[in-house]
């Protein structure tokens, strides 16, 4: 699954991918590099990112939406919202699945749009919101409690008759440092749900505060993480430098299939 972020402010590309035509250079960049999934997001989730309307988020992802499925027909694009309503007009527009950072906490209507639709739908794990979630990082067992708000979750999607969900441990969301990598040391626990595992550690602050460098020089870290990921089970990663990730997914299969 390959970024494309249409913000001004999103963490480490924002502001880079904003007009049409480098839409496109990005979108014919990643489904090169080899990935499977553009995942286009107009709403910042990095820590404090403040709060933006439903018109402006579709504003930007919309337009985005329509030239990369004009250009490129056959892509599958996701939509990274937790809003059913930039849903809705995204899947009209050609989205083929949801990727909710709230998985419905932030939206009651998202659960019952997404049953409707029979569309996959990644569930991520958070607390709060952008703006709130660093503070919200008090666990008694980060690993086990995310399992049980998971299981509460996938729940309640079946009982709405939803069969395509994939989880996503929400790594840098409401969680410190050293609970990230305690997550990812334990991410093959996850599998005990049976559903397709997304990691999503591309270039964060766990691998950068760590090695005491920027996010710009956190492709190498990212690397190393993703092919743990790997090891413990994940089936989908979330990346920006979707090369690298290609070629780590490469020799993890030529090592271990």
């Amino acid at each position: 699954m390959g970024i494309l972020n249409v913000t001004p402010d999103s963490f480490y590309d924002g502001g880079d991918w904003l007009d049409e035509i480098k839409i496109i250079e990005r979108a014919g960049q990643i489904l090169s590099e080899g990935a499977k999934i553009i995942d286009i997001g107009g709403y910042s989730s990095r820590p404090g990112a403040e709060n933006i309307s439903v018109d402006e988020e579709l504003r930007r992802v919309i337009p985005a939406i329509r030239s990369v499925k004009k250009n490129f027909p056959e892509s599958c694009i996701s939509i990274d919202t937790f809003r059913s309503e930039v849903a809705k007009v995204a899947v009209e527009e050609g989205a083929c699945m949801v990727n909710d950072i709230s998985a419905g906490e932030l939206d009651d209507k998202m659960f019952a749009f997404i049953a409707e639709l029979k569309i996959p739908y990644v569930i991520m794990h958070m607390r709060g919101t952008p703006l709130t979630m660093k503070r919200l990082t008090d666990y008694q067992n980060v690993t086990f409690e995310i399992i049980e708000y998971f299981q509460k979750k996938i729940f309640a999607l079946k009982q709405l008759g939803v069969k395509d969900i994939i989880i996503d441990p929400g790594f840098g969301f409401a969680k410190t440092v050293d609970q990230n990598y305690e997550v990812l040391k334990n991410l093959n626990y996850f599998k005990s749900l049976n559903l397709p595992l997304l990691a999503g550690l591309s270039r964060k602050s766990m691998i950068w505060k760590k090695l005491g460098v920027e996010a710009g020089e956190a492709l190498n870290g990212t690397t190393v993480l993703n092919t743990i990921a790997l090891t413990k089970t994940a089936d989908i990663l979330r990346v920006h430098d979707v090369k690298a990730a290609v070629e780590a997914t490469k020799l993890y299969k030529a090592t271990y299939h």
